[in-house]
């Protein structure tokens, strides 16, 4: 049986780094042309050694040209595709119907993107027909829609998100951020929306009735999470889970590919259990979230699926930046830090993270050394202090590669 794809976003190479373990697949931007123009995106020069990079881990790259196209930018837009074509991207995500003809055109397969609201089959259908390989699904669509809409398609599969932000309007089809700040650049549409949904406003009647007494965040909504109902979302013959979060740090992407690569497999192998579940559900609030809430998966969203009260993050701990690598024995597989604050102990997690080489670890410690001496929990350090400690770790490391972690 072939197990469901698990789709991770991607911004850099340390996002590849984060899920090499679980995903089959990632999504990611270009320095144009794409939905999160805010993005460390990767540039058409380096677009190459990204892909490249994916494939070594068995890794799927899919990149997305889905924002809506203007006249002047059809050469480039060439240009972008065939740069794609030649550094064996496989696939297309997209919905401007000049993006889709040149992907025909150049021979690259296409998905089409959650921005063209596909609803009904009759609309997925019509997509199939012209040659894509996949719908992405508006998310406005119930669980019970998607799964009539890809029992009615004969080759194309149906991907659906499954975590992460939600926006307030119709998917981004969204003009607020441009009407806002008065500037058609800030438009949702072409990936720069300033998210001012996430603002706290207070609601007027023309007439200055103050319709809502309290102010609020009453367009903040909650995120997604699906992590409960994996195993409905499998028998719903859907193709691809998809995470959102192109603009989040690896931490973040790795936590939540593991939680969701751990509840499919244990899916599949009849291990899930609701003990399992909470532990998910414990580990996705420790990173960034809004709340959470199943979208228009069995009913319309209402008030319970808007986060009124807060809004930005409400994960349970905070990244910290402890330290940096001072140097690294490859022989032996061991970098000398330098500890500047708190304190480490065997079983402690830390990320060690590139700055600027893309690298990315997660480590578990499991011997540590300070002057040769082996130590199970490092010394207090005093303010203004630091101390240099020797630990064992499972891949290299740089010079300079900073040290956090989440407490």
């Amino acid at each position: 049986m072939n197990k469901i794809e698990l789709l991770a976003p991607a911004q850099n190479k340390k996002s590849i780094n984060a899920v090499k373990n679980f995903a089959n697949a990632v999504y990611f931007g270009t320095e144009a042309l794409n939905m999160r123009m805010n993005a460390d995106n990767i540039s058409l020069q380096s677009l190459p050694d990204f892909i490249s990079l994916c494939h070594s881990y068995n890794i799927k790259a899919y990149m997305t040209t889905n924002v809506i196209i203007y006249e002047n930018e059809l050469e480039y837009l060439e240009k972008i595709i065939t740069t794609a074509k030649d550094a064996n991207v496989d696939a297309l995500i997209l919905h401007d119907m000049a993006t889709l003809e040149l992907a025909r055109e150049v021979g690259i397969p296409f998905h089409i993107s959650t921005q063209a609201s596909v609803s009904n089959s009759r609309a997925a259908q019509f997509y199939e027909n012209l040659g894509a390989d996949r719908i992405i699904l508006a998310r406005e669509c119930s669980l019970n829609q998607m799964r009539e809409i890809g029992k009615k398609l004969s080759r194309a599969k149906i991907e659906a998100f499954v975590h992460g932000a939600q926006c307030t309007s119709v998917s981004g089809r969204c003009y607020f951020s441009a009407y806002v700040n008065n500037d058609p650049i800030c438009s949702a549409n072409r990936g720069k929306c300033l998210q001012p949904c996430r603002h706290e406003w207070t609601l007027t009647h023309k007439n200055g009735t103050v319709i809502d007494q309290h102010q609020g965040f009453f367009l903040n909504s909650k995120d997604m999470c699906m992590i409960e109902h994996v195993p409905e979302l499998i028998e719903a013959n859907i193709a691809s889970l998809k995470i959102e979060g192109r603009m989040r740090d690896p931490h973040y992407i790795e936590t939540v590919a593991r939680c969701y690569r751990e509840a499919i497999d244990s899916h599949y192998d009849n291990t899930i259990s609701q003990e399992k579940v909470d532990q998910w559900l414990t580990q996705l609030k420790s990173v960034y979230n809004r709340g959470f809430s199943t979208g228009f998966y069995y009913s319309k969203p209402g008030s319970e699926d808007i986060s009124v009260e807060r809004s930005g993050n409400l994960a349970t701990t905070k990244k910290t930046q402890i330290g940096r690598v001072i140097s690294y024995y490859r022989k032996v597989k061991v970098a000398k830090i330098q500890l500047n604050t708190g304190m480490l102990k065997i079983g402690d997690e830390i990320i060690i993270e590139g700055a600027k080489s893309g690298s990315y670890l997660n480590q578990k410690i499991t011997s540590m050394q300070i002057k040769m001496k082996s130590i199970t929990e490092t010394p207090p350090i005093t303010e203004g202090s630091q101390i240099l400690v020797s630990l064992t770790v499972d891949e290299p490391v740089k010079q300079g590669d900073w040290i956090y972690r989440y407490l």
